[in-house]
């Protein structure tokens, strides 16, 4: 075990870096002058503006300025934003709250996913099935904007259920609803992935071994059911973590939740380079270490992977 983790330690070192220079590339490549743009319509001075691109290291070649970040990175430097503020700090206000909405939508998803893949999986054709399939497909077919809008438009304006925005970040009670509509996607397809191996597993030999035993039910369903049933569910689930953070930018945007898809759009539209790679190389260290986790916990699932 200890080997392995070794092993997928060190090949996290050229992904990350290969990430992080591909990211870099491309929005320092974009056209525009980032510290021109600061200036808005109003001329900007050229002595300024020269004396503002050597400050930030515009001036110098991309690689260059790619090693000078990658260099600061691993001493703990994300850089400075073209407003002054170092990166780290605006990191340290969005990312607690996006990871509380990534959280709780995360364990609505693993909660009521598996529960309801499970229950589907072994009601294969009822009522059940039927009606959870139905609505699973209901919402892959919804873009996720749309059901965060119309669940805003009838919880919040309509039936006053919930404010239309969230006020409070800290309240998790307000950041339920926009965490079930970031899910909501991701709980269709964890549905609809633990119904198809719950039912794949039910007819393999080895569940009609254990029964033939005579073994309880909480038993093989609980141990030799669930534990191969979820590997491919696992693996789903660790990736959509990541995916989950990232992709918060619509949801956060619909409730105006003040977290890092918020921060990462503003960026995005004010041509904020330092911020814009701060926050997705963060994303892209999230992404290798739910991986490096979903590899460990199979072993947990199914003993019979074992690790060289």
């Amino acid at each position: 075990m200890g080997r392995f983790v070794a092993r997928r330690l060190l090949q996290m070192i050229p992904v990350f870096i290969g990430t992080t220079l591909l990211i870099f590339l491309m929005v320092y490549s974009l056209p525009g002058d980032p510290i021109k743009s600061l200036f808005g319509p109003k001329a900007a001075d050229p002595a300024t503006v020269a004396r503002l691109r050597h400050e930030y290291g515009l001036d110098k070649p991309l690689l260059e300025q790619y090693w000078n970040y990658i260099s600061g990175l691993f001493q703990g430097d994300f850089g400075q934003s073209f407003t002054g503020r170092p990166v780290a700090d605006l990191m340290s206000e969005a990312f607690p709250v996006t990871i509380r909405l990534a959280l709780l939508a995360f364990g609505f998803e693993v909660i009521v996913g598996i529960a309801l893949g499970v229950l589907t999986g072994m009601r294969r054709g009822k009522f059940l099935d039927q009606f959870v399939l139905v609505l699973t497909l209901i919402v892959i077919s919804i873009p996720v904007f749309v059901i965060g809008y119309v669940t805003q438009f009838l919880l919040g304006l309509k039936w006053k259920v919930i404010t239309p925005t969230v006020q409070d970040s800290e309240n998790l009670g307000q950041l339920m609803i926009p965490a079930i509509v970031l899910a909501a996607l991701s709980l269709a397809y964890v549905i609809r992935l633990t119904r198809t191996t719950v039912g794949e597993n039910l007819r393999a030999d080895y569940i009609r071994t254990a029964v033939a035993k005579g073994l309880p039910r909480k038993r093989v369903v609980g141990v030799h059911l669930m534990r191969n049933s979820l590997i491919p569910v696992v693996t789903f689930l660790g990736t959509d973590l990541g995916l989950l953070m990232g992709g918060a930018i619509v949801t956060e945007g619909i409730f105006n939740i003040q977290g890092v898809g918020f921060t990462l759009f503003k960026a995005i539209q004010t041509s904020e380079g330092p911020t814009v790679v701060g926050i997705v190389t963060v994303l892209v260290l999230v992404y290798l270490l739910t991986s490096l986790l979903v590899d460990l916990l199979y072993a947990v699932l199914d003993p019979r992977i074992r690790y060289a």
